[in-house]
């Protein structure tokens, strides 16, 4: 999983040991960027299952309800069409103010351009760590 900034470029990777994209990996790069970034900044996160990560993050009280105050959430538009309507409204990426003409595609860029990394790097046998 990896954390980019709005021009598209990595700030942080999180390497998946588990199948399945959890929560807790956009956890752990949220707080890693909220570790770097001025108190006082705005964050707009854009995530294909934004709205159940922010419905997460208040539910479990993960983060300060100040931090979170900070942090906009919304869903790229390939994926706002899997979520139901009501989502679509709240957290759809061109329903927001401040996003311009974004796709959202970062990520599935920067996996593309890795692709041919996947086969040697990949881990096998019975004591994965």
């Amino acid at each position: 999983m990896a954390l980019l900034c709005r021009h598209d470029r990595v700030l942080w990777l999180a390497n998946m040991t588990t199948a399945g994209e959890k929560q807790h990996y956009a956890l752990a790069l949220i707080q890693q960027l909220c570790l770097h970034i001025p108190d006082t900044m705005r964050v707009r996160l854009l995530y294909d299952i934004g709205c159940q990560l922010e419905c997460s993050l208040h539910k479990w009280n993960f983060f300060d309800h100040l931090l979170l105050s900070r942090f906009q959430f919304v869903i790229s538009m390939f994926h706002a069409y899997g979520h139901q309507w009501p989502c679509q409204v709240v957290y759809h990426l061109h329903k927001q103010p401040s996003f311009g003409l974004s796709d959202g595609k970062g990520c599935e860029q920067l996996w593309s351009a890795l692709k041919p990394l996947i086969p040697p790097l990949r881990v096998s046998g019975v004591s994965r760590h």
